[in-house]
């Protein structure tokens, strides 16, 4: 088995470059943990795909908070004899913030993050992956999750 120096590996990229995919490949082939972002579970996520302007801070705060508990979990782990592959970084999380919101939904959004961020661990090595937007959509469709299903790269 190789032995990995990092031991907190992130992997991102936009939507459906293939995140997920890669780290439960690395965490099969080096015999590591995952941690993967939950989407499914958002109840808000097809309401904003269909609304976002109404739906975008109740959805941003479901990521936020789930994944601010995922990774404090993460840190509670034993990083330094176990290595971890993520299909995403807490830092993501700002930007689609910043797409998505504005006035007092975005300030109460960064205070928010800026309590939370401090007790988050940061990745030791992030791999990024790219995809041609012709990739992206034709794995988007094939997955066919319902949410996504109105999803376009304008």
């Amino acid at each position: 088995m190789i032995n990995l120096k990092s031991k907190f590996i992130a992997v991102e990229g936009a939507i459906g470059a293939g995140k997920t995919s890669l780290v439960l490949l690395l965490s099969k082939r080096f015999n590591a943990k995952h941690n993967l972002e939950v989407v499914e579970e958002n109840p808000f996520l097809s309401k904003f795909y269909n609304d976002i302007e109404r739906y975008a801070f109740q959805t941003q705060i479901f990521f936020l908070l789930s994944r601010y508990k995922q990774q404090l979990e993460l840190a509670q782990q034993d990083l330094f004899n176990q290595t971890v592959f993520s299909d995403y970084l807490f830092a993501k999380d700002r930007i689609f913030a910043h797409l998505n919101l504005s006035g007092n939904e975005l300030s109460m959004y960064e205070h928010l993050y800026e309590i939370m961020v401090k007790d988050i661990p940061r990745p030791d090595l992030i791999i990024y992956l790219q995809a041609s937007t012709e990739m992206l959509m034709k794995r988007i469709a094939l997955r066919d999750r319902p949410f996504e299903r109105k999803m376009s790269f304008e």
